[in-house]
């Protein structure tokens, strides 16, 4: 870029100089001539100083250019230090964004998330730049923030209450029709469903998705008799 500028330079002046040869060929006495003929060769070899310079610095950095490793052989030289090829770097790196998705995704047990990150982050490539802040920290904090829904509740039976009117709480189903779930569950304490009493302890389980689409698309289709 330097030397593309001086050139540039170098040739202005040389146009400068043949527009001076003719706007003043018939105007300047000899003394002026010799003068600006001076001028110009001084800074002619201003510039030619200039650019071997430039010339000799990029000769010099070619040399050391040469000298430098390669991109690559830096790498591997890094992932030797913590006993790894460039094959073990690439397998660690999907591994690292395949568990940063589930549990971005909250793809549970969590329980088993933590066994899985605990697991990456006892790797010695998990050491590497590109790895250990996102592993031991942004993860890490995504795995402690993570809040993870109970599998099952206890719920005390209380007066006036019904398997419907339970499974219709929005602290558990918040929807009706899925009070099957509680009633299966709870077979040992529940001899018919349209009875059940104050104080009895029943375990309500949590809804698996297949099981909340089809209760959903009960309470959905349901429609409720005329009135007569």
């Amino acid at each position: 870029m330097k030397i593309s500028k001086y050139l540039l330079t170098v040739l202005s002046l040389l146009f400068l100089f043949t527009v001076s040869i003719v706007a003043q060929e018939d105007e300047m006495t000899s003394d002026e001539w010799e003068a600006e003929m001076a001028r110009l060769r001084s800074q002619k070899d201003a510039l030619t100083q200039q650019i071997t310079e430039l010339q000799d610095a990029i000769s010099k950095l070619k040399e050391q250019l040469q000298g430098m490793q390669s991109y690559e052989d830096c790498q591997n030289e890094l992932y030797a230090l913590v006993g790894a090829t460039s094959a073990d770097v690439t397998n660690f790196r999907n591994a690292v964004n395949e568990l940063d998705g589930k549990i971005r995704r909250k793809e549970g047990p969590k329980v088993d998330r933590q066994k899985d990150l605990d697991a990456l982050k006892s790797n010695k490539i998990s050491a590497l730049p590109e790895f250990f802040d996102k592993v031991h920290n942004q993860m890490q904090g995504s795995m402690d923030a993570w809040v993870e829904a109970p599998q099952e509740w206890n719920y005390t039976v209380v007066r006036g209450d019904c398997l419907w009117n339970i499974a219709k709480k929005k602290d558990y189903y918040g929807n009706g029709f899925a009070w099957p779930k509680i009633y299966k569950a709870n077979r040992d304490k529940i001899k018919n469903p349209d009875l059940i009493y104050p104080k009895q302890t029943f375990t309500i389980p949590k809804l698996t998705e297949e099981e909340k689409a089809k209760y959903d698309k009960m309470r959905t289709n349901y429609k409720p008799a005329p009135v007569q």
